[in-house]
């Protein structure tokens, strides 16, 4: 596992998370489709497209649905990678579902929500994302599955622990 430091300053055991979200990504031609986020949490940020969870939806429906609302796109077979359990200092704790995509229909197009950026594998921008970014999209690259826990405080992680190689049964 992979610890920044020795002992948890929470119990994952009975922690239950506010709000469940998403993220997909997709790669195709050696290049990384991600977002300039516009509004919400993280503006101002890159990462990939995503966002909460309505009602009555599955996390793979729901990672669609804002893929398709913030570049205009579809991906195609997406499969579910991670995990990321976020206690945050500042906003409710999140438990966010990572999906990734070889494939999309449309064209990624900019909206209110987002501005699509391509990057090449081997240059994403990772001090213009999320701190917790740099952990685990080097797995999802290298084609392992993962669970993340992160403890925040602030935008910073004081706290981390990965554990890959994570079995995600279909359609969870």
């Amino acid at each position: 596992m992979d610890t920044s430091h020795a002992t948890s300053p929470l119990d994952w055991g009975s922690w239950r998370p506010h709000t469940h979200a998403t993220l997909m990504f997709i790669i195709k031609d050696g290049e990384i489709l991600l977002i300039e986020k516009k509004r919400g949490l993280g503006a101002g940020k890159i990462n990939g497209p995503g966002g909460k969870i309505d009602p009555g939806e599955t996390p793979l429906e729901g990672a669609v649905r804002e893929t398709q609302e913030e570049l205009l796109i579809t991906p195609l077979r997406p499969r579910k990678v991670g995990e990321l359990h976020f206690a945050m200092s500042d906003i409710p704790d999140i438990l966010c579902h990572v999906y990734l995509a070889r494939d999309f229909e449309g064209v990624p197009t900019e909206t209110i929500e987002a501005k699509p950026l391509w990057f090449r594998l081997s240059d994403i921008p990772y001090r213009q994302m999320w701190s917790d970014d740099i952990h685990w999209i080097p797995l999802m690259l290298r084609e392992r599955t993962f669970l993340g826990r992160f403890a925040f405080r602030g935008e910073a992680v004081e706290w981390f622990d990965i554990e890959k190689d994570v079995f995600f049964p279909a359609g969870r």
